[in-house]
């Protein structure tokens, strides 16, 4: 069994939808995991902003805005009266569910429950448009089988259980349909994954039902050698490492969230990246095995603070890191980067919620310095034997571009360079011209 992922604009619309139904109809087994059609996570969540601020007016505009495109998808994608007329009621149903929130106190449980609209619309839709065209599937409610635990982290075990379960119930069925994104958490309240959202619902489907594949179909083919926004003539890459691909899309390659590699990881199933609307590209391969070395691509992250504390302390000090570390930690603060001397340590941060009480612990190991709207670049690849000079041509490359920080050989398969924001374009560019 493969488990196929779309994501919103692969969803976005009534052809979309139908070229999805056209591209999933082989007979082969499979699970289809859908996210919300494209815009409508956003505009759920500025619903939920506007019920907070009280602005309930607002707020059923906004309902009523959006349950009259959901209107027009439905016009456009069934051909029959009465796939129109059950759809219709489906809408009514959903948008009545979230205008009763314009009614009663909102709180964050509200708002999951909101979030979640997007993917049970998605679904039933096309879960309704399967049936006009007698395509033989079964509507999986990921509610049933997803669940996270009281750390907001899968519960694999439970997982893997409850959609066999689920599954065992359709044995005659070969292809269903379920959400990504959505689940329920520890205290069976409606919740989401968060992290990597439908992505990570496919690969953590795929690692519970042992699939032979799991695919991540979007709207670009594949995983490219560089930002494709920026810089002209890219790629993409035809095979990857997980290791490879975990690397470029932490560090800013948007195709993949870096979670969603871990669960394929772990079962050492192939990912493969594909194009919704190019489906003969062959796209990206993600699996366990080296591809050979050298640089593959280049990526970037933005947002990006550098915090540098500089203490005469430190000289000689064991347990002066882990202190270090310990503030970040009661913070929940991720750390990306981290260089050291014998005076100082830099790091780098991608989240400033705490930053400000980060920084006021931190003064009482030393000075602290600040560096905000910086950018991460990653140059990803296999420099396990360097021998081909691949460090003197990425730096040669950059000879130009100020360096703020410099991160070799904590991995195997990346280098990491911190530069000013403002230095990005020039740096993707020069680095595309000089390694590739």
């Amino acid at each position: 069994m493969k488990v196929l992922k779309f994501g919103g604009t692969s969803v976005g619309s009534a052809d979309r939808m139908r070229d999805v139904a056209n591209l999933i109809h082989n007979g082969e087994p499979k699970i289809v995991v859908l996210s919300a059609m494209s815009g409508t996570t956003n505009k759920l969540v500025q619903i939920a902003e506007t019920l907070y601020q009280n602005k309930n007016e607002d707020a059923n505009a906004l309902i009523d805005a959006l349950h009259d495109n959901y209107k027009q998808v439905v016009e456009s994608l069934y051909t029959t009266p009465e796939k129109k007329k059950q759809a219709n009621e489906l809408l009514s149903h959903h948008f009545d569910y979230i205008r009763a929130f314009t009614q009663d106190l909102f709180t964050i449980h509200e708002e999951r429950a909101i979030l979640a609209q997007g993917e049970l619309l998605s679904t039933a839709l096309f879960q309704f448009f399967l049936e006009e065209q007698q395509i033989p599937s079964v509507l999986l409610p990921a509610l049933n089988f997803m669940k996270i635990d009281e750390n907001e982290e899968p519960d694999a075990a439970y997982i893997a259980k409850n959609i066999r379960t689920e599954l065992e119930k359709y044995p005659e069925t070969n292809l269903f349909i379920t959400q990504g994104y959505i689940c329920r958490n520890a205290f069976g309240e409606i919740d989401n994954l968060k992290r990597g959202g439908s992505d990570y619902s496919a690969s953590l489907i795929g690692a519970a039902v042992d699939a032979s594949e799991i695919q991540i179909w979007t709207d670009i083919d594949g995983m490219h050698n560089n930002d494709p926004r920026i810089v002209k003539n890219t790629y993409p890459i035809a095979e990857l490492s997980f290791d490879e691909a975990a690397e470029l899309a932490y560090f800013g390659a948007k195709i993949l969230h870096p979670s969603s590699v871990l669960p394929a990881k772990q079962k050492n199933i192939p990912v493969r990246l594909l194009n919704t609307m190019q489906p003969e590209a062959k796209g990206t391969i993600i699996h366990g095995e080296t591809s050979g070395g050298g640089i593959k691509a280049v990526a970037a992250k933005d947002d990006i603070t550098a915090i540098n504390i500089k203490s005469g302390r430190m000289l000689l000090a064991y347990g002066f890191l882990r202190s270090v570390f310990e503030v970040f930690e009661r913070y929940k603060t991720p750390i990306d980067m981290i260089t050291t001397s014998e005076v100082a340590v830099s790091l780098t941060i991608d989240n400033n919620k705490f930053l400000n009480e980060i920084v006021t612990e931190l003064k009482e190991f030393g000075q602290v310095e600040v560096d905000q709207d910086q950018t991460i670049i990653c140059v990803v690849g296999d420099f396990i034997a360097e021998k081909s000079g691949t460090s003197l041509k990425v730096f040669e490359s950059l000879k130009e571009i100020p360096l703020r920080m410099i991160s070799y050989g904590g991995s195997t398969n990346n280098i990491t360079l911190l530069i000013n924001t403002s230095d990005k374009v020039a740096a993707l560019t020069k680095l595309n011209e000089g390694i590739f």
